[in-house]
């Protein structure tokens, strides 16, 4: 929400031409440069590999997490995905890589991964290959064999599956993937993969700027009419409802649950046989009992975002990351109080609203972190409870979690108070007053 991520907005990850791949992840010529994703946190390893494909005429973007991958393939799709099997210090057993592999293989079957492992790691290369990657390669490698190895996984490349992105009338894809890793949003992909196939009338419900649309269009991504974009209408518009007629393979109808029993009796009979119906709406129970069973045989529910934990952490991390690619900004990390404050915001636009928070924090920040007081929400409502109003206090009305925020900040600014209350959009005096009541 994820947006992408999981949200009601729009994905604006398109790169230039020479970037983009098809919709099986193939570039549009073998002369151009390919655009490759390698996921390793090592540093090092990571630019000697971004010099050697540069020479070979690729473009190497490096994630240092699986996380920071998800974030980048939800607004990217790569030619090759290079893939190393462990992330955390000490461990070799490769589960933190099949782990993440099973869920790029989950999203895209068509997705080109070769994983890296060590010599000794020849049983986790094969279990890798059984779940989904075209290849493997060992440690330690010679740099022209590694560029030559996923060249040729990428000719290798099957066309299409049905659960791949949709092409864009401009010959790229728009990546589908919902960011988090909560159980909740585990549960609504394991939903999608479930149903996605099936031809059943799915409505997805939720908060407005949670991610139904998002939602929406993952279902149509794991359908049998991937390859074709579906329509959406929005059916409070009595102008957009001509477009049904030539409606084919799927149709996203935004608010059904808006139209009443005359509109939707109307609306039934307008829908064709065979035709692929993918709703959201806010209220399931504002259908009529014929048009609930032709669209919504499944309901998938979209997690509210404070039900998702530190996803919204993540989704904060994933739109800093656009919003600095979008505004032409150095790369830009959240500090501890500014993820603290995040994880104790309750976004009255759910993901909508923290993206515009974020985007904003970046567009607006002087160096390369954003602090707590850049995301603080501008409507939250004063706390009566709060102390009283310091004319040098900057607004930022701290929540019942403001203990953690507070803590955070002073961690992140090894105990400076003076530097932590002008994170806080405090004044010391009020940063002072609320460390005695915790006793900080």
């Amino acid at each position: 929400m994820i947006e992408q991520g999981l949200g009601d907005i729009s994905d604006d990850g398109v790169r230039p031409a020479v970037d983009r791949v098809s919709t099986h992840g193939r570039s549009q010529a073998l002369s151009t440069g390919h655009a490759i994703l390698l996921i390793d946190d090592n540093q090092a390893v990571a630019s000697a590999m971004e010099i050697a494909f540069r020479i070979a005429g690729h473009r190497l973007d490096v994630a240092a997490t699986p996380a920071e991958a998800f974030s980048r393939l939800a607004t990217q799709r790569y030619a090759a995905i290079l893939l190393d099997m462990n992330f955390s210090a000490g461990e070799s057993s490769g589960a933190e890589g099949l782990a993440c592999l099973a869920r790029i293989i989950a999203e895209d079957p068509a997705a080109c991964v070769v994983v890296i492992t060590a010599h000794s790691g020849i049983r986790i290369a094969v279990t890798a290959m059984q779940a989904g990657a075209r290849d493997f390669a060992m440690k330690p490698w010679r740099n022209t064999e590694l560029v030559a190895k996923v060249q040729a996984a990428i000719l290798r490349t099957p066309a299409p599956s049905f659960s791949v992105a949709p092409p864009r009338a401009d010959g790229g894809t728009d990546p589908v993937r919902l960011i988090g890793e909560s159980a909740a949003m585990q549960r609504l992909r394991d939903l999608i993969r479930r149903v996605g196939p099936t031809p059943a009338g799915v409505t997805v419900t939720g908060r407005s700027g949670s991610g139904r649309m998002l939602a929406a269009r993952a279902v149509h991504a794991a359908s049998h009419h991937a390859g074709t974009p579906p329509v959406r209408i929005d059916l409070r518009d009595a102008a957009a409802w001509p477009r049904l007629d030539q409606a084919g393979g799927s149709v996203i109808l935004r608010h059904p649950d808006h139209l009443d029993t005359v509109a939707q009796a109307r609306l039934l009979d307008r829908l064709a046989p065979g035709l692929r119906c993918i709703a959201i709406a806010d209220d399931l129970a504002a259908l009529g009992p014929a048009l609930r069973h032709r669209l919504a045989t499944m309901e998938i529910a979209v997690p509210p975002l404070a039900a998702r934990g530190d996803d919204a952490v993540l989704l904060a991390r994933h739109f800093a990351r656009r919003a600095a690619e979008r505004f032409d900004r150095p790369a830009i990390r959240l500090s501890d109080a500014a993820e603290a404050a995040i994880r104790a915001t309750v976004w009255p636009d759910e993901v909508r609203g923290l993206a515009l928070a974020i985007e904003r924090a970046v567009l607006l920040a002087d160096g390369d972190v954003v602090d707590a007081a850049a995301v603080a929400h501008p409507a939250r409502p004063a706390d009566p409870r709060a102390d009283p109003v310091d004319p040098t206090d900057t607004g930022f009305d701290l929540t019942d979690a403001e203990r953690a925020l507070i803590e955070a900040a002073l961690r992140e600014h090894r105990h400076n108070v003076t530097h932590a209350a002008k994170a806080l959009g405090l004044s010391r005096g009020a940063l002072y007053r609320r460390m005695t009541r915790y006793g900080l």
